[in-house]
């Protein structure tokens, strides 16, 4: 299992550089987390877009650009969709967002002819290194899906059950979380974990083990579970997986460890499509930037090995 974006970025390192398409790439963002990726021995890119404003933008930070392809298309839609058909034809073993926006660079991905569709939908996976914990953490959807029906949610445990195998961990633990760690069919989140814990239990979902509906402090907290005598549950403080009720949950819970706990470490990126996809904020730092492209890479080889 690995414990940190350390030994994420060593396993990268064992498995050999990556390459990363990079959509509309003119970002200077973006062009830092490349240099750093390559200089980690993470992945290697092609960056596609205005060849002059990137010649321009690696300039001002000092980044040679000396056996990076560059291909030059200043159209912007046109330039995503030469990038994502890079990873389409596995010429790229991952896809990445540079200063267009989220909603062309969604299309791209999702394009008929070049994009990244596998027949199931898409979702996002947030990955944290937290001080004082043992292990990472997968937080999904914090981004994507607003409202997951059982059906998506169904969808977003097994998008996120690769990544974790990728990061070391071979049977996940999956909490679909509630306010209560009882079923209340007053309360249909927690009438949908406890039809996720069946299907589980039943061989419908494989390849993790599933618990709900728990309160997040049962999911995460060995000692809240020991004291609220949850002794009889498969999961007693040590998920892998916090699965959110919807968006606004996930994504409050996202940013509140993001900007309230010193030290924390993540990466980000879009699960359910034929390579990974970084999909980056232009508020993520630096670090977070090159955390996910490490975390796609791993993701890359897992994908690549069971193919």
């Amino acid at each position: 299992m690995h414990k940190s974006f350390e030994a994420i970025i060593s396993k990268v390192k064992e498995c050999g550089m990556k390459k990363v398409a990079v959509s509309v790439a003119q970002d200077e963002a973006v062009l830092e987390a490349v240099k750093e990726a390559r200089k980690q021995g993470i992945a290697d890119a092609i960056l596609v877009g205005d060849a002059g404003k990137i010649r321009e933008i690696a300039a001002s930070i000092g980044m040679d650009l000396e056996g990076f392809e560059i291909i030059d298309e200043p159209d912007m839609i046109q330039a995503s969709l030469k990038a994502v058909k890079l990873a389409h034809e596995g010429k790229a073993d991952m896809y990445m967002k540079g200063v267009i926006d989220t909603k062309n660079f969604l299309k791209s991905v999702l394009d008929k002819e070049v994009g990244l569709r596998t027949g199931s939908p898409l979702s996002h996976v947030a990955v944290f290194e937290i001080p004082g914990f043992d292990r990472l953490m997968f937080l999904t959807d914090v981004a994507f899906i607003p409202y997951p029906t059982l059906e998506d949610k169904v969808h977003i445990i097994n998008n996120t059950i690769p990544v974790c195998k990728a990061c070391g961990i071979d049977l996940p633990k999956v909490a679909p979380l509630a306010a209560v760690e009882v079923v209340n069919p007053k309360m249909q989140v927690t009438v949908e974990a406890a039809e996720l814990t069946r299907m589980n239990a039943e061989g419908e979902i494989t390849g993790c083990v599933v618990d709900g509906p728990l309160s997040l402090d049962l999911a995460i907290d060995p000692e809240a579970a020991r004291h609220k005598g949850a002794t009889n549950r498969k999961i007693q403080g040590d998920a892998d997986i916090l699965l959110f009720p919807d968006i606004d949950a996930g994504n409050q819970v996202y940013k509140a460890i993001v900007h309230m706990v010193p030290g924390v470490k993540n990466g980000c990126i879009l699960t359910g499509t034929k390579v990974p996809v970084i999909l980056t904020s232009r508020s993520d730092t630096f670090e977070t930037k090159v955390n996910s492209i490490a975390l796609a890479a791993v993701v890359a080889e897992e994908m690549k090995k069971n193919a």
